[in-house]
């Protein structure tokens, strides 16, 4: 069994970065899969609900804003991945812990070269202080179903919930472009400052 771990939201000026463990199931429609980036926002959503209903098991994990400005991007990305883990883990029902017993070996494979560090569960136990470690592989979101599944998901609740704040703080224009660093949102920031869900550690050049 392959559990993928990827992440969407580590270049944004604001907001937070989310991640998502996902195990898929031995009949899971992966002709739908690819990388989140290379697919329509249409065809993420319609993949989305797809992955919630027939995934073996999957979990969403976070960094806020101000995580991510305390500890650095990439070590947030790090903890929302094992917090998705975790969420995963906990809300897995019996069937998916009988197949795993069964399966006998369980990978943890997260997309990038930086590892999260995620103790897999024993097998006989579950218990999180297993001796197994998470792997990880560069362009993993292009090449594993399962990493694949998890970018899909990342990228579909971070966007959902940058839509939220955009209700939230209109003048923004989270809706649009999701915090990410796009002219248009860095002229915003230039004329009313930072807002409430900026990381005030991003300093791209038009703001220096």
């Amino acid at each position: 069994m392959i559990c993928g771990i990827d992440e969407a939201g580590r270049g944004p000026l604001a907001g937070p970065v989310c991640a998502a463990a996902v195990v898929l199931s031995d009949d899971f429609p992966v002709e739908i899969l690819n990388d989140s980036k290379k697919l329509s926002g249409a065809k993420r959503e319609r993949a989305a609900l797809i992955i919630y209903e027939k995934a073996a098991a999957w979990g969403i994990g976070w960094s806020t804003h101000e995580e991510i400005d305390k500890i650095n991007i990439l070590q947030a990305s790090l903890l929302a991945m094992k917090r998705a883990f975790h969420a995963m883990m906990e809300e897995a029902d019996d069937l998916f812990l009988d197949s795993l017993l069964k399966a006998g070996e369980f990978e943890v494979i997260a997309d990038g070269n930086a590892n999260p560090d995620i103790p897999c569960p024993k097998r006989d136990a579950f218990a999180y202080e297993g001796n197994f470690s998470c792997k990880t592989l560069v362009k993993a979101d292009a090449k594993i179903h399962a990493v694949m599944a998890a970018s899909i998901i990342a990228k579909t609740t971070r966007d959902a919930l940058m839509t939220d704040f955009a209700l939230m703080y209109p003048e923004y224009g989270y809706e649009k472009h999701k915090g990410y660093p796009t002219k248009a949102h860095i002229g915003i920031i230039e004329k009313l400052g930072p807002s409430p869900i900026q990381r005030l550690s991003f300093k791209p050049k038009a703001l220096q």
